[in-house]
């Protein structure tokens, strides 16, 4: 495994190059591979109270 440093607008670019060498059946692969892994992410919220401390913001109202 390789660690590099780069900007953020440099990682993008690679990636995009990396992915755009990929044949158009490669890339639909790449994609669904992508949402399978996505679809294991919950945002549900804990089923119960463990006792964490936790910090709410109030959305901004519009008017202030």
């Amino acid at each position: 495994m390789d660690i590099s440093f780069t900007t953020k607008e440099e990682s993008k670019r690679l990636q995009e190059v990396a992915f755009l060498k990929l044949s158009p059946e490669e890339r639909v692969r790449a994609f669904i591979k992508l949402s399978i892994f996505m679809n294991g992410f919950k945002t549900e919220k804990p089923k119960e109270d463990k006792g964490n401390f936790v910090i709410q913001i109030p959305p901004k109202n519009e008017n202030s």
